[in-house]
């Protein structure tokens, strides 16, 4: 399959990665001379100023990188010869712009009548809100996850990660896979409108399905759990926290076990869910006077011996340094060539395929690395090439 790949900064770049880790040929189309804007973002100074900073890397392997003013005919011209070719197309413009361009989904179909179009927005591209623009904290304000997210009384919290960002890549890598199958059963081009604040809104399906069917608000919950039972969510322990899950009665006496108070599930009080709930107070208190005596560590230990859902909290260093973490391998590494080697992590899927994790093959190519093999395919002569080049067309 080959994909040409109009998106930048994070959404976009990370659906198409997947298709690339899937087997796909991304030609990922940047601006002469800037590129896609994560390029300069990073904690490593040096690779941010040879524009590949850590921002462009996480989701920018195995792509091809061909360099394209979008805002000239001859560009416009070009793009149609690399479409002719492909069999998806993604753009993440706001509504609107990639019509303007001449790249809009009628437009590209009339190049490609079987290509799969996705169009990945903040809001979509149809209803009010469409040509807004967006970011990832912009729709955490909007969708309402800030105001469940933080203790009771802080006030609206962040998520600290672009999870709404990753999430709509992944979503828009599903949609576009729907659309393979939907085109190879209809014969034609279909369109894909994936929305940020959509896709944000489905990861809070539960909490909207019972606002909408039975009027329920949802209100910040710390680190409750989602169940509100008293013996899940956070307990404090002698050296951290520990996230517990013991919601239905058999969680419950294995936990019991496991503390070595088998007294508080033959206790009449807390002998049901519906028991639990009515007596919270007290066994929560009981709850945390136990956790405090061990560390956090300790009880991740013992819960586990005894099938009982626990985690000790850890920081991303903690997790990443684990052993299960790194048998999974859906991080690895790779060297990147410059002033000085570096060797850099990157995602691969995030799922395995018989018992196979699948990592990137090569780093992401320099600014333009690609534009002369990809065009020199539209059968252009080297003059022509290098008069484009010149007047700032296409970039090398």
């Amino acid at each position: 399959m080959k994909v040409i790949d109009l998106s930048q900064v994070l959404a976009g770049p990370y659906a198409t990665y997947q298709l690339a880790l899937m087997g796909a040929e991304v030609i990922k189309i940047e601006k002469p001379g800037e590129g896609d804007w994560t390029r300069v973002l990073g904690p490593i100074p040096d690779m941010s100023a040879r524009h590949m900073g850590l921002g462009y890397m996480t989701q920018n392997s195995d792509k091809k990188s061909v360099a394209i003013n979008l805002k000239t005919p001859e560009g416009i011209d070009l793009m149609r010869g690399l479409i002719a070719g492909a069999d998806i197309f993604v753009e993440n413009f706001k509504p609107g712009v990639a019509e303007r361009l001449g790249l809009g989904f009628d437009a590209v179909r009339e190049t490609q009548d079987r290509i799969v179009y996705c169009s990945i927005s903040a809001y979509g591209q149809t209803g009010p809100l469409r040509e807004r623009p967006a970011y990832d904290h912009i729709i955490q304000g909007m969708c309402g996850i800030m105001k469940t997210t933080g203790a009771k009384g802080s006030g609206p919290t962040k998520v600290g990660a672009p999870y709404i960002d990753y999430a709509t890549g992944m979503n828009a890598a599903l949609g576009i896979l729907a659309g393979l199958r939907e085109v190879e059963r209809l014969q034609k081009a279909v369109h894909i409108d994936v929305a940020m604040l959509d896709t944000a809104l489905m990861m809070m399906a539960s909490l909207a399905t019972q606002h909408l069917s039975a009027g329920w608000h949802p209100g910040q919950n710390g680190n409750e759990a989602w169940s509100a039972s008293p013996s899940s969510g956070a307990f404090e322990t002698s050296d951290g926290m520990l996230m517990l899950a013991a919601n239905n009665d058999t969680q419950f006496h294995l936990l019991c076990s496991a503390l070595d108070r088998v007294d508080l599930s033959s206790d009449p009080l807390y002998g049901t869910a519906v028991a639990r709930a009515e007596n919270s107070g007290h066994l929560r208190r009981e709850l945390e006077d136990i956790f405090l005596t061990r560390s956090a560590a300790d009880w991740e230990l013992i819960l586990a011996e005894w099938k009982v859902p626990s985690a000790r909290v850890r920081g991303l260093d903690e997790v990443l340094a684990e052993d299960h973490v790194r048998s999974r391998g859906i991080f690895s590494s790779m060297n990147i060539k410059g002033d000085r080697d570096r060797e850099v992590f990157v995602p691969g899927l995030s799922f395995l395929a018989n018992g196979k994790a699948q990592s990137p093959v090569k780093p992401p190519c320099e600014l333009g690395a690609d534009t002369k093999q990809m065009l020199t395919e539209l059968n252009l002569d080297p003059e022509e090439f290098s008069e484009l080049i010149k007047r700032g067309i296409i970039g090398v």
